[in-house]
């Protein structure tokens, strides 16, 4: 099957007669094929000897949508796929059962590499920059994404812009999906990021470096945070904030307050941090589809983050440990 007929298949399951009606539906506008191997140690001469570990389809969005599903949630992941690689990404999301549509584009999507070094638990992610896209290219997500905004209730933007796009693509994305009556939970950096908050969004949220990157200095702790997020809801970027602080947690802010959420004591070492910030913002979007307030549904993504570190690489999370840590993430309104 060509990318032309299976582009063609995937597009039509979001036409009129796709009648699944998911609660969240996903965009990944730069996904990726995740490689990851293991060595013992990895070593500067000779030949380090690899394992394959595992291969999965990466990409914020698409990542977000795996675990909305494995939360018990309903999800479909709208994606760009190009090439060999896209084609291959769809069979793998296909056999992994996840609900999606892609877009077909000229360019190839990317591969990544995990390398993961048994001996030392350390991960090494090697990430590609990805496809450039066209201006008609990007025009098709969002003639995509228009056929679920208004019949779902939340939208997930998440993971990078890739090259060839506008700066204020996400910024469109914003404005389509308040018009179509749906909320918008964004999740990006770099300028796209600036773009979208200047549209506003429904939920933002950020770690430590795309704080800084809005902020121009370190977000050390809470009182960082919530200068930062102060300054979003104030000026309308967002009526939910949410800026995570690494091993201190995440600070949640809406309209009635700020709300300090202290990341749970681990059962275990940590391996990595990869997947932690999607893990979050699956969890977090679970619980507000399924009508939790936001700080409730925050602490379960604080859970969720610390749970993802016990795994190494990118490798999907434990839901029960995550479940487990969730009555462990102390909280503290001011």
């Amino acid at each position: 099957m060509t990318l032309l007929s299976r582009r063609q298949t995937s597009e039509e399951k979001a036409g009129p007669e796709h009648t699944t009606r998911p609660a969240i539906v996903t965009l990944t506008m730069n996904p990726a094929i995740d490689l990851c191997w293991e060595v013992d140690h990895l070593e500067g001469i000779g030949k380090n000897r690899a394992r394959v570990r595992s291969v999965a389809v990466g990409g914020g969005g698409i990542n977000v949508a795996r675990h909305v599903v494995r939360f018990g949630g309903r999800a479909t992941a709208v994606h760009t796929a190009g090439g060999e690689v896209g084609l291959r990404l769809c069979r793998l999301l296909d056999e992994e059962g996840i609900d999606h549509v892609a877009v077909g584009i000229g360019d190839d999507t990317r591969e990544a590499l995990v390398l993961f070094e048994a001996g030392s638990h350390r991960s090494y992610h090697i990430v590609p920059p990805g496809p450039r896209l066209s201006e008609r290219e990007g025009q098709r997500c969002l003639d995509v994404l228009g056929r679920f905004t208004g019949r779902c209730p939340y939208v997930v933007a998440s993971g990078s812009l890739p090259g060839g796009l506008p700066e204020d693509y996400f910024a469109t994305v914003a404005r389509h999906v308040k018009d179509a009556g749906s909320r918008l939970v964004l999740d990006t950096s770099g300028p796209a990021l600036r773009a979208a908050l200047a549209e506003g969004v429904f939920l933002f949220r950020c770690n430590r470096t795309e704080a800084e990157s809005l902020t121009g200095r370190a977000v050390i702790d809470f009182d960082d945070a919530r200068a930062l997020n102060e300054r979003l809801l104030t000026t309308g970027a967002a009526e939910i904030a949410v800026t995570t602080l690494g091993a201190l947690g995440a600070l949640c802010s809406t309209a009635d307050g700020h709300t300090e959420l202290y990341a749970p004591p681990l059962p275990g070492t940590p391996l990595s941090d990869a997947g932690a910030g999607d893990s979050m913002v699956a969890a977090l979007t679970t619980e507000l589809a399924a009508g939790e307030d936001p700080v409730s549904a925050c602490a379960l993504g604080v859970a969720t983050a610390a749970a993802a570190m016990l795994t190494p690489s990118t490798e999907p999370f434990d839901v029960d440990v995550a479940r487990s840590l969730r009555p462990l993430v102390g909280t503290t309104r001011g």
